[in-house]
């Protein structure tokens, strides 16, 4: 077994790939590792540039169509062998000479996991920074789990906890989230942070809409996983005194209109509201009346 599994996903950064196969060799020199490059369905030469500078430590994993981050992410950490994952981003915005030292402080420490906090992000202000502060700071606030940078794909795990983090959709996002249900001891690191300098990014401020919905999935789960009927069974007691409540009012003005004598069929013994609404509609056709002439 592998001491080490880096798991790197990717999508159109054919660029990126020498340059990040040999950023992740140098920073890893005295490391047994192995790279999981997952392509996501790229439609570019990604895959032709990993085999290319592909060496015997390297796994490429092909998706047939893009499936999204969180998907290539499982499929990555399947294929993975290493007694700890690491999860890196493919655009060489993550630096990993930031994983040697995550890694000791998990194993020194005993964390379950070490995430990474982009103290200095090289990302655009109103676009990424403001919505990325925002998003986090919601969930945060909704799910109990405080961790600073929810974004920062750069995270190392106990394997165990990486492979039972269930990803799929756009959960990716909520890792934290997902390895604290597990009961996984968390703890974060600042890490370096670099601009992007080729290929586009696949991010847009599209994607803190799907933070929000994503939310509200990770909020059930946080609170009501375990114990599903305590929302199921508070929401059916609700409904059921409503119903009750409703009925019980709808018996009293039966039982009101028996002992009053009224008959609501017949129109000489309409309530007062009744009798005043009759009124007032008479006294309103008396004005147009007198208006038009």
């Amino acid at each position: 077994m592998k001491e080490l599994s880096v798991v790197i996903t990717v999508m159109n950064e054919e660029e990126n790939i020498k340059p990040l196969l040999e950023a992740v060799r140098a920073a890893l020199s005295g490391i047994d590792y192995e790279v999981i490059l997952v392509d996501d369905g790229s439609a570019d030469k990604t895959k032709q540039q990993v085999l290319e500078y592909a060496d015997e430590r390297t796994i490429l994993v092909e998706l047939r169509k893009n499936y999204g981050q969180s998907t290539a992410m499982t499929a990555g950490i399947d294929y993975s062998r290493g007694k700890y994952v690491a999860l890196l981003d493919g655009d060489l915005q993550n630096d990993p000479t930031d994983i040697p030292a995550m890694l000791e402080l998990l194993k020194k420490e005993d964390w379950d996991v070490v995430a990474g906090n982009r103290k200095n992000r090289k990302d655009g202000f109103v676009l990424r920074k403001i919505p990325s502060k925002i998003a986090n700071a919601l969930i945060r606030h909704m799910t109990g789990v405080y961790i600073k940078d929810y974004g920062c794909t750069l995270k190392v795990f106990k394997r165990e906890i990486a492979e039972d983090l269930g990803l799929y959709g756009e959960l990716h996002r909520f890792i934290p989230v997902l390895a604290k249900l597990q009961g996984a001891r968390i703890t974060q690191v600042d890490v370096k942070h670099h601009a992007r300098i080729h290929g586009k990014s696949k991010y847009g401020i599209n994607r803190t809409f799907k933070v929000m919905s994503d939310l509200v999935l990770m909020v059930f789960m946080r609170k009501y996983m375990q114990k599903p009927m305590h929302l199921f069974g508070t929401m059916g007691f609700i409904s059921f005194g409503l119903g009750v409540l409703i009925n019980i009012y709808l018996l009293v003005l039966k039982l009101w209109d028996r002992i009053s004598g009224e008959n609501p069929a017949d129109p000489g013994t309409h309530s007062f509201i009744r009798r005043h609404t009759v009124y007032y509609n008479w006294y309103h056709c008396r004005y147009q009346c007198e208006d038009l002439f």
